[in-house]
């Protein structure tokens, strides 16, 4: 009977080896990307000198929002990487101390600021440009912008709360 549970906890354990496949996806899925920006960055770069203030503005938004995206992928492969695979053998502590901090209520809080910041820069394109849209398009886009809002602070409230609990139990260890 050992065995069989041995042997079931080594395949759980052992499957969390899968979740790479969705990193090296996400990695395929930053380079693309990554083209995707490349390809704006060019166009932005040519029009550059017929731009006006608020059209260079919406341009600049958009890099800011693309690196802000390609953040967000980085973030995610490394962190869900640390946390449920493995930990990184060639980190050194003086390069990249960053490394493993991120546990996954705070990377959850993280992705919901990112995604709060992406949202914001879409509403100010928006707003920027808002005679080209009805305002029952920006009145759902604001509420949809404030629900992202709202959801960051819960998320952010929640993770203050659950490391709060955490604190008094890890120095309870070292007594």
């Amino acid at each position: 009977m050992k065995t069989l549970e041995r042997l079931i906890e080594n395949t759980i354990l052992a499957s969390r080896w899968i979740l790479v496949v969705f990193y090296f996806g996400l990695s395929a899925a930053l380079l693309i990307y990554s083209l995707s920006f490349i390809k704006k960055l060019i166009e932005t770069a040519a029009k550059v000198m017929t731009f006006g203030e608020a059209e260079a503005v919406l341009a600049m938004l958009g890099l800011i929002d693309a690196a802000l995206v390609g953040s967000l992928i980085v973030m995610v492969m490394i962190s869900g990487y640390e946390n449920f695979v493995s930990r990184f053998d060639q980190a050194d502590e003086s390069k990249l101390s960053w490394l493993g901090k991120l546990d996954a209520g705070t990377l959850k809080v993280k992705v919901a600021s990112t995604i709060v910041a992406i949202s914001s820069i879409h509403l100010l394109q928006v707003f920027l440009n808002a005679a080209q849209y009805e305002n029952s398009k920006i009145m759902w886009l604001t509420i949809m912008h404030m629900v992202f809002v709202f959801s960051a602070v819960f998320l952010g409230l929640l993770d203050r709360i659950m490391t709060g609990q955490k604190k008094p139990a890890e120095s309870d260890r070292h007594i």
